[in-house]
């Protein structure tokens, strides 16, 4: 796989430091053009319940959630890492922009059990060897406008995952968008079949595949 030109990797960064300054709550979720703390974190909440806590069997696989260690690949300004870390034993994020990674940190500043990263957009280097229970990820691969950038994340997720754990994460399934390179608002789509061999490249089974075709493409693949 050829290695990504680092000019996007910063302009991944640039650009989502400037919406971090500009708005970023918007950005996170632009459902809205403002969000008070609670309807910003209780949405991080509403994550939690519909995309994890109706999956527990395949997230935990008879593990208690406070035992688990566990890894969000884009966290933005800490919307789910905060409720993330209300379930689960530890949480640990990552994020390419430096202005989110302080967000989320002030977000997180009240529980211990959290620790927040800035990554190369690319890798997750910046966790060096730590091995993890479970990984998640939601609204930041339909960002990424570079197939290769996603799956060198896939393929590092399955580096510091345990054998059998789970990544859990969505794509973009909208076939017919046209990503441009650069575009760092619209990620490149994902087909079923493009899905499953990326999945299989990076050392992964892709038990489940919801939302194909549509712009909420959720992935559950297990580490081999």
């Amino acid at each position: 796989m050829a290695a990504e030109p680092i000019d996007l990797l910063d302009k991944m960064r640039r650009d989502w430091d400037h919406r971090a300054r500009e708005n970023a709550r918007y950005y996170v979720v632009n459902s809205q053009p403002t969000w008070t703390d609670q309807e910003f974190f209780e949405g991080g909440r509403k994550t939690v319940a519909n995309d994890i806590l109706t999956d527990m069997i395949n997230i935990c696989q008879g593990r208690t959630p406070a035992e688990m260690k566990v890894l969000e690949i884009g966290c933005g300004a800490g919307r789910v890492t905060r409720a993330l870390a209300e379930l689960f034993g530890e949480v640990h994020a990552v994020d390419v922009s430096g202005e989110m990674v302080r967000l989320a940190r002030e977000a997180c500043a009240a529980h211990s059990n959290v620790f927040i990263y800035q990554n190369n957009g690319r890798d997750l280097q910046a966790l060096g060897n730590q091995q993890f229970d479970f990984a998640f990820s939601s609204c930041c691969f339909q960002h990424i406008p570079s197939y290769e950038v996603i799956e060198s994340y896939v393929r590092e997720t399955a580096r510091v995952l345990k054998p059998g754990a789970l990544f859990k994460f969505e794509v973009q399934g909208y076939a017919e968008l046209k990503s441009q390179p650069g575009d760092t608002w619209h990620g490149v789509p994902f087909s079923t079949a493009q899905a499953i061999d990326l999945a299989e490249r990076c050392g992964f089974e892709p038990r489940h595949l919801v939302g194909a075709g549509t712009e909420v493409f959720w992935l559950w693949f297990f580490k081999r």
